[in-house]
């Protein structure tokens, strides 16, 4: 069946050199002499370590539990013992450190129980809850966790299902050599995404440079009798993203601000297809993954490698020459030097690339950019590379974002053709971390605020409690200094009879009725009396025997008076006796 192709703008024809892996079937690694497995494999989250040292392991036994939806699961690639649970370098470009299981093989490879199920008497969410388990992510490169895309869109219906086997990047061979040899469990995974999203077609898109591929998938869909085309599309880098495939294919144009599920389309890569099946249908999780050894070497081939597996062991496979002076991840295009040569194949490690001077000369020395066009010509997004680079390199970080920095997918294309030789990538992606490294600063920034304000907010809740707390006991002070006072004035009042057993509770209940004011005035008055009486009288040091003689009976006096005062609240508070003693008590003290 022919249909009509579309084409997207820009993309370059480099030197494809796949037809030295190729003569080779795929081989199986040996088991390495140590596993160092990272993790974080895939988009998302970092899985959780559920082993520790000295643990015994069984091939695909789970070390790393999901921690999220989109996060994906972690299993030992062989039976053996852990080493430890550590931080190692990893495959990035940063060089930085992860966070890794090291497990030391036993020799003997034993499986866990697996449990192979039939997947159409599962429900569609049981599938993806087995797809996550088992660790299934997308093998193209970009390692998102593939049961969060098996979702359609809740508004718009799923037209076509896009599988990707163009495999444009130069050197890697693995998904031609998987489409070959297994082309069979490809189209079964390639059901199982199908049955889970219900498109209206399913387009499976190979690049016209790899005939062999293309005719072992025909095949395999005429032999199961699924629906399903394919399609071989023209060989341009990069022909091979998913944004671009499903241009050619499907012609419709995915905006950087949306996702292909937006528009009706979902794309995944062969690879991704197979380890699904294998997952399903076999209860194997992705514990190893095809990775194509070339470059600088003797014997390129196509190996199924564990994960975790050391590069410099694994390419010693491949007999690397003597001048081999590093090892590039990925292809010439879109790869990197690893930064050292132990570092572990990981989910996203589709080739290595055995480099050196004489393979990959060194590029002449960085000339200013003339501004000739020839990386907006060659921009498969329709980006302006030439402007991102003036404002990445003045780290105008503000001004590439005006220019849809973040569109950029780094395939390599503008440094390819700039005949400056200006190495544009590199420069996008220094801007790229600046911008995410402020992110986070601002983020970081963000949320101290947040916790300054708040720690304010609650010393000044706490502080406001305390005040009404001491108002309260300030006031049930004074109220109560208010009713003594009152009480005495009450009993000054009345004279130095005391009280019956009737006055009593009806004094207290006329204290209980005491306006809060005439209480205020009272206690200011008792107060003012206290200061009196501690005041000392003052010009008295030479005074005459008869002045003396005054003073001291002016004294006398004024005791007899407080003693009969303090007789007389005494009574007054003195609680309700009996008739027989009230009639005992009934004659008051004389007073002076």
């Amino acid at each position: 069946m022919l249909m009509n192709l579309f084409k997207f703008k820009g993309g370059v024809k480099p030197p494809t050199n796949k037809t030295q892996s190729l003569t080779l079937p795929i081989a199986v690694a040996p088991l390495p002499s140590r596993l160092v497995v990272p993790l974080h494999q895939s988009i998302g989250g970092t899985p959780r370590p559920v082993v520790q040292a000295g643990d015994k392991v069984l091939k695909g036994q789970l070390i790393g539990e999901a921690d999220g939806w989109i996060s994906a699961a972690v299993h030992a690639p062989t039976s053996g013992t852990v080493l430890e649970v550590a931080m190692h370098v990893q495959p990035h470009p940063s060089g930085l450190d992860a966070l890794c299981v090291v497990i030391e093989p036993d020799g003997q490879d034993e499986w866990i129980a697996r449990e192979p199920v039939e997947y159409a008497s599962l429900k569609p969410e049981e599938v993806r809850e087995r797809l996550q388990q088992a660790g299934v992510v997308g093998l193209g490169g970009a390692v998102f966790p593939t049961h969060g895309k098996l979702t359609a869109s809740k508004t718009v219906p799923m037209d076509e299902l896009v599988i990707n086997g163009a495999e444009c990047e130069p050197f890697i061979t693995c998904d031609d050599l998987l489409m070959r040899e297994r082309a069979e469990e490809v189209v079964r995974g390639i059901g199982i995404f199908r049955d889970l999203l219900q498109p209206k077609k399913v387009l499976i898109g190979i690049e016209d440079n790899k005939p062999e591929a293309a005719a072992a998938m025909r095949a395999a869909v005429d032999a199961l009798q699924e629906p399903f085309l394919v399609v071989q599309v023209p060989t341009l880098y990069p022909a091979g993203g998913a944004k671009q495939l499903i241009r050619v294919l499907t012609g419709k144009e995915v905006p950087a601000s949306k996702r292909s599920t937006d528009l009706g389309v979902q794309c995944f890569n062969v690879a991704t297809a197979y380890t699904a099946w294998r997952a399903i249908a076999h209860g194997e999780p992705v514990v190893s993954r095809l990775v194509t050894l070339t470059g600088n070497v003797a014997e390129p081939r196509n190996y199924e490698v564990l994960i975790g597996t050391p590069m410099d062991e694994l390419l010693a496979l491949a007999g690397p020459k003597a001048d081999t002076d590093g090892i590039v991840m990925g292809g010439p295009m879109m790869g990197f030097l690893v930064p050292q040569a132990s570092v572990p194949v990981v989910k996203a490690t589709n080739c290595l690339i055995a480099h050196s001077a004489k393979l990959f000369p060194p590029k002449a020395p960085e000339m200013p950019c003339i501004r000739c066009g020839s990386c907006a010509q060659a921009c498969p997004h329709e980006l302006q590379p030439f402007e991102m680079y003036w404002f990445s390199r003045a780290k105008n970080f503000g001004k590439t974002q005006e220019y849809h920095i973040f569109d950029c997918i780094e395939c390599g294309c503008c440094s390819f053709v700039c005949p400056s030789r200006i190495p544009l990538v590199q420069y996008f992606r220094f801007a790229k971390s600046e911008i995410w490294a402020r992110e986070r600063e601002k983020n970081a920034a963000d949320q101290a605020k947040i916790r300054f304000e708040f720690k304010q907010h609650r010393e000044e809740r706490e502080k406001a409690e305390k005040a009404e707390k001491l108002a309260k006991a300030a006031a049930a002070q004074a109220a109560k200094k208010a009713a003594e006072a009152a009480a005495a004035a009450a009993a000054e009042a009345a004279g130095s009879t005391p009280p019956d057993s009737a006055a009593a509770p009806v004094a207290t209940a006329v204290d209980a009725e005491i306006d809060p004011k005439k209480a205020a005035i009272a206690a200011a008055m008792a107060r003012a009396k206290a200061q009196r009486e501690a005041a000392q009288p003052k010009n008295t040091a030479a005074l005459t025997p008869a002045q003396q003689q005054e003073i001291a009976d002016i004294e006398a006096r004024r005791e007899a008076g407080s003693r009969s005062e303090d007789q007389g609240s005494s009574a007054a508070l003195a609680p309700p006796t009996s008739p027989a003693t009230t009639a005992d008590t009934s004659t008051p003290p004389s007073r002076s």
